[in-house]
């Protein structure tokens, strides 16, 4: 059985809010799953960081801090904590053995009051594409747009369109600006939108929610989670980025286990068959137990 944790009370309560600890005990995940981290650089030096599987995709926007005092830096690391920390570092860790690509978005030039990094349609579009071409499985997008003119959505619908014929699952955090809106990112049917839960399953306040949301989005916890700080702490923060790195770190976990599995159902198991949903606007809590039986009973 595989050793998971030491994890705070909060972050013990997220996993289980997700019921993510069966799945934590059947494996660290696998080498072979390409993980893209659109976000923010990483402090790849942290402690926590030296034995994970993290390759750094772009040479124009370094994968490796300059300034571990950056947002974008304290951003970047914090999910990757998330997702690749070791499993007794505190953070979730939550698929340490599978290979993360990091594809920087955010400059490490941002304000420090900037509690969410922004980045245009076109560096995102870049950056999907790099993760798509580089093989990724799956994409965790955490980022606010700014100036997002319809030409450069409809390029950044096309990089999704690109993803989806690549059979790459992208998992997007919605957003936190407490308000019912959807954007080029979130309505795209390829899209798994995230938003943030408290330790109840509630909905945070500061939520982003939406109709397309709602039919093909999960919530996850993202309240007071724990994970690295780049300057090599442990810090505690949230939002839908955390909830994102659930989704995605379970999807991660679920490709590992089960490698012969197509894209279709590991997103029918993970979303829990979007077809049977509602109109509303509240997405179902993600249910990684769940999403493993279902796999397991269709590989068998």
């Amino acid at each position: 059985m595989l050793h998971v944790g030491p994890f705070d009370d909060t972050t013990v309560r997220a996993l289980n809010l997700a019921r993510l600890p069966p799945l934590l005990e059947v494996t660290r995940g696998s080498p072979e799953v390409l993980v893209g981290l659109v976000d923010g650089p990483v402090a790849i030096a942290h402690p926590e960081l030296v034995d994970a599987h993290i390759r750094e995709l772009s040479d124009k926007s370094p994968g490796t801090c300059r300034d571990t005092d950056s947002t974008a830096c304290n951003h970047g690391t914090f999910v990757a904590g998330i997702l690749s920390a070791r499993r007794t570092s505190g953070a979730p860790g939550l698929c340490p053995n599978c290979t993360l690509l990091v594809r920087p978005i955010f400059t490490e030039t941002i304000g420090q009051n900037e509690l969410t990094p922004s980045a245009l349609p076109e560096e995102l579009t870049a950056a999907l594409i790099d993760c798509v071409a580089e093989g990724a499985h799956i994409v965790n997008l955490s980022a606010y747009l700014v100036r997002p003119d319809w030409r450069r959505q409809r390029e950044l619908e096309q990089a999704i369109n690109f993803a989806a014929q690549r059979r790459t699952m992208i998992v997007a955090a919605a957003g936190n600006l407490g308000t019912v809106q959807s954007s080029v990112i979130t309505q795209h049917r390829w899209v798994i939108p995230v938003v943030s839960c408290d330790l109840e399953g509630h909905p945070s306040q500061s939520s982003t929610l939406s109709p397309s949301v709602g039919r093909r989005g999960l919530r996850a916890p993202g309240e007071g989670i724990t994970s690295l700080g780049s300057d090599g702490s442990l810090v505690a923060s949230g939002g839908s980025s955390a909830a994102a790195a659930f989704v995605t770190g379970t999807i991660a976990l679920l490709l590992s286990v089960f490698p012969k599995a197509s894209v279709a159902e590991v997103k029918v198991a993970v979303t829990q068959n979007v077809a049977t949903r509602s109109t509303a606007i509240l997405p179902p809590l993600l249910d990684a137990r769940a999403a493993y039986q279902s796999l397991k009973r269709r590989q068998s």
